[in-house]
C-alpha cells in the first residue's frame, strides 16, 4: 500500500522551508474490531491548466429529525426540537474498551445508529467524515464508515474517529492500519490506493456508537454526522477564476508562533498549531469562546490561552498532532449552536460566495516558499483562514504562521493562492511529486442562519 502524502505531514503547520512531504503507512491497529458493532531543484510542471472540472464533490450530512428517523437505531433515540439530536435511550449492550494511549480497560454501555445507504453523486476516490456532538464527562462516540465499490464489493467497517470533547475518560484518536485490497484509511481520510485503476466507492453508510459509563443516565448528543465524498483529479494547475467580490470580514487574528514551546505534549507546541489557531479565530468570529473555567488549566500569563485550549481539544493521540480535520470541526461544534463540516470547494468563486454572506473559510494547502509571494516560508501542510478579497481579487488571509497577532493579516496573490489550494499534485524541493489537498476546507456557521447564508450553503450541498 502506498499512502497519499503523509497525513502527519500534510496536516501539521511546522514550517519546513521547501522540504518535501514523506509517506507513512502505520501498522498500529485499533483496540477493538470494527466488523461488528460496537467492538470498540524543482522541474517545471509539464501540465497545462485543466478545463474546469465537472462536479467532483458529494456532501451528505444527517442532521434533521427526519434524517435521524430514517436511520436504524439500536438503543438510541432522537431528541426533537430546533436542533434534533441522537442520544442513548436504553443501552443495547455493554463492552470493554482498552484505550491504546493509556492502557486502561474500562467497561462502557453503548447504543448505535446506522445511516441509510447513501449513493454518492460522485463515484469517489476519497471520503472524509465529520460530526457535531456533545460528550459530557463519562461519555464518548465512535464514527465508522462502510462502503461499496462500483464492482459490488463491500468494504469492512472502518473507524473514522473515536472522539470525546475532553480527554479525561478516553483519548480522542484516529486508528491506523485500516484497509482492504483497494483502499486505506489515512488518519481521517478514506482513500482509494490507486485511483488510476478505476476503483471508485459508489455508496456508503455511517455508523455511530454512543458510549457512557455503566449504570449512569449520561449520554452523548450527536447533532450532525456525514461525509464528503470526492473524485480527486490529478492536476498540477487549476483554472483561474474571475474576481467578483471586494469584502473583508472582521475575524479575530491569532498567531500560532507566539505559542512556540508551550505545551509540547500537544504536537510540540505552537509551531504546529495552525489548525486549532485557525479554528479558534472563526469560533470567536461567531461570538463564542471558552469560559474562564474552561481555561483554568492553562498556565497564567500566557497570551491567548484559548489557542492553547483549542490545541489540547483537537489533539489526536494516534496522529500525535492537532491537524486532524474532523477533530477540528468537532471541536468548533462543541460551542453553543455552531455547526461545522469538512468539505471541498471547487474554486475561489465558491469562497467569494461564502465570504459575501459573512462565512469565512479555513483552507488547507502546501507550497514551496517561492510559490506564494509574501509568505516567507514553505510548508508541507498549513491551514489559514480566508477572511476576504481586495478590490483586485487578491486573497485576504489570516495566516497563523506569523510572528505576532498584528502580522496575521496577509494579502496573497489570487492566482498563486488558488493554485496551491486546489491542485492535487505538486513538486517538492527535490523535484519529487507529492499530493495536494485539492480544495479541502472547514466551514463553521451558527444554527440560527440567515436565509442568504442558508441558500449559499445549500448550493454547496451543505445544510
Amino acid at each position: 500500500m502506498t499512502s497519499p502524502t503523509s497525513r502527519r505531514t500534510v496536516l501539521t503547520a511546522a514550517i519546513a522551508a521547501a522540504t518535501g512531504a514523506g509517506t507513512v503507512a502505520s501498522a498500529a491497529s485499533g483496540a477493538f474490531a470494527s466488523a461488528a458493532p460496537p467492538a470498540p531543484h524543482v522541474p517545471s510542471a509539464p501540465h497545462v491548466p485543466s478545463a474546469a472540472p465537472k462536479t467532483s464533490v458529494d456532501n451528505r450530512f444527517w442532521h434533521t429529525y427526519t434524517d435521524w428517523r430514517c436511520g436504524e437505531g439500536d438503543g438510541a433515540r432522537v431528541l426533537p426540537g430546533p436542533r434534533p439530536g441522537l442520544v442513548i435511550a436504553a443501552p443495547a449492550g455493554r463492552t470493554d474498551y482498552t484505550d491504546p494511549h493509556t492502557g486502561t480497560t474500562t467497561a462502557w454501555e453503548y447504543a448505535t445508529w446506522t445511516s441509510p445507504v447513501h449513493r454518492s453523486a460522485v463515484p469517489a476516490t476519497e471520503v472524509i467524515a465529520s460530526w457535531n456532538a456533545r460528550t459530557p464527562a463519562g461519555t464518548w462516540i465512535q464514527i465508522e464508515l462502510s462502503g461499496r465499490y462500483a464492482d459490488g464489493a463491500a468494504t469492512p467497517w472502518f473507524v473514522m474517529g473515536r472522539w470525546a470533547s475532553g480527554d479525561g475518560d478516553v483519548r480522542r484518536t484516529s486508528v491506523d492500519g485500516q484497509g482492504d485490497p483497494h483502499s486505506s484509511v489515512w488518519t481521517d481520510t478514506f482513500s482509494v490506493d490507486d485511483p488510476a485503476s478505476g476503483v471508485r466507492l459508489v455508496s456508503y453508510r455511517l455508523r455511530l456508537t454512543l458510549y457512557r459509563a455503566p449504570g449512569s443516565r449520561l449520554t452523548p448528543t450527536v447533532w450532525r454526522v456525514g461525509a464528503m465524498a470526492s473524485d480527486v483529479p490529478d492536476r498540477f494547475t487549476v483554472p483561474a477564476s474571475t474576481p467578483a467580490l471586494a469584502r473583508e470580514l472582521p475575524v479575530p487574528r491569532y498567531s500560532q508562533n507566539v505559542h512556540i514551546g508551550q505545551y509540547p505534549e500537544y504536537d510540540n507546541g505552537g509551531e504546529a498549531w495552525c489548525s486549532p489557531t485557525s479554528s479558534q479565530m472563526i469560533i470567536e468570529y461567531w461570538g463564542r469562546r471558552p469560559t474562564a473555567r474552561d481555561l483554568a488549566w492553562v498556565k497564567p500569563g500566557l497570551p491567548d490561552p484559548q489557542v492553547c485550549h483549542a490545541a489540547r481539544h483537537t489533539y489526536d493521540y494516534q496522529y500525535e498532532g492537532c491537524g486532524n480535520w474532523p477533530f477540528n470541526a468537532a471541536y468548533a461544534a462543541t460551542y453553543r449552536d455552531l455547526n461545522a463540516v469538512v468539505t471541498r470547494l471547487g474554486s475561489l468563486t465558491d469562497v467569494e460566495r461564502l465570504v459575501r454572506v459573512g462565512i469565512p473559510v479555513i483552507t488547507s494547502q502546501s507550497f514551496l516558499k517561492e510559490e506564494l509571494t509574501g509568505a516567507g516560508y514553505g510548508t508541507a501542510g498549513h491551514l489559514m483562514t480566508v477572511v476576504g478579497f481586495t478590490p483586485e481579487g487578491d486573497v485576504i488571509a489570516n495566516d497563523p504562521a506569523s510572528p505576532d497577532n498584528e502580522a496575521v493579516r496577509r494579502v496573497y496573490r489570487r492566482r498563486e493562492w488558488e493554485n496551491i489550494w486546489l491542485r492535487t499534485k505538486r513538486y517538492d524541493a527535490n523535484g519529487n511529486v507529492r499530493s495536494g489537498t485539492g480544495g479541502v476546507c472547514y466551514l463553521y456557521w451558527p444554527t440560527d442562519v440567515s436565509p442568504s447564508r442558508r441558500r449559499v450553503l445549500a448550493s454547496l450541498g451543505i445544510g
